[in-house]
């Protein structure tokens, strides 16, 4: 199996599966294609969510804001997992937890080694000229297509464990480390930051679910708000703290959206106090 994610929208995925099919027979999965523009950190936590769901495949990720640069082009391995994709730090957690005990190992692509990406036919424009196809099938703009898709299709076909025989890799360390940032707890008050904003307004925050146990209601940013088990604890509309399945605190509005409700952004920082000057256990 190989698992593709991306900040590509449409239809730029299209390309890197028809090169990924003209090299493997291996099944493909969307994760997601529509990850923020550019924003690496809201990648890496939602890849990190995600991918430990999957049995072992090869996951082939681009959010890639240095495509073109001398940023290098990485393979790695966690346990029986193999990711594929820039060395900026966006396959690291989900690579480190998918690692378990062990640290991911880490191998840089020799891109130049790998065989070149070309159309299935010839290609040609209305005026019967061919287009200039770029030096060694590489674009300077689509490491997606022309790099990280054959190199994921070659992995895919080997062994995980026998990726040190392949001569286009070379083992090495990661250079660009992503750690997710964690909140302070003391004396009852939680300080951390929202992590990211899913598709529903909910402000997923840094700070762990356990903060809101054996509570009724918090102060979040100076307001007070009830918590609850689910949305529905509260009314359509009203705002509410709840822990959501990624087992942090969330700050949610039922049947709205959080982030408007609460004036959130991801990395907006978030204060979570007792109400009335109770003291966390």
């Amino acid at each position: 199996m190989i698992t593709l994610a991306s900040d590509f929208g449409s239809p730029y995925p299209a390309a890197m599966k028809g090169v990924l099919l003209q090299r493997t027979d291996s099944r493909l999965v969307d994760v997601a294609h529509d990850f923020p523009r550019q924003d690496v950190r809201t990648a890496a936590f939602w890849l990190r969510e995600v991918l430990p769901y999957f049995p072992p495949a090869t996951h082939l990720v681009v959010v890639d804001p240095g495509v073109g640069t001398d940023r290098d082009a990485i393979v790695l391995r966690a346990g029986d997992h193999t990711f594929v994709g820039p060395d900026n730090g966006v396959l690291v957690p989900a690579a480190t937890r998918l690692a378990g005990s062990e640290n991911p190992e880490c191998y840089t692509v020799d891109e130049a080694a790998l065989e070149p990406v070309e159309p299935t036919v010839p290609v040609e424009s209305i005026d019967g000229e061919s287009p200039q196809r770029p030096p060694g099938g590489r674009s300077n703009t689509f490491h997606g297509r022309d790099v990280f898709a054959p190199a994921a299709a070659a992995v895919h076909e080997a062994d995980p464990a026998a990726l040190d025989s392949l001569e286009w890799l070379e083992p090495t360390a990661i250079d660009v480390e992503l750690t997710l940032p964690t909140p302070t707890l003391e004396d009852g008050r939680a300080v951390g930051e929202v992590l990211v904003v899913d598709g529903f307004g909910n402000a997923i925050t840094n700070v762990p679910g356990t903060y809101l146990a054996d509570r009724a209601r918090i102060v979040a940013n100076g307001d007070s708000v009830p918590i609850g088990d689910t949305f529905a604890a509260v009314p359509a509309g009203e705002r509410l703290a709840t822990v959501g399945s990624h087992g942090y605190v969330e700050l949610d509005v039922n049947r709205g959206r959080g982030d408007d409700a609460f004036g959130l952004a991801p990395g907006d920082r978030v204060v979570l106090e007792p109400e009335g000057g109770e003291e966390a256990e």
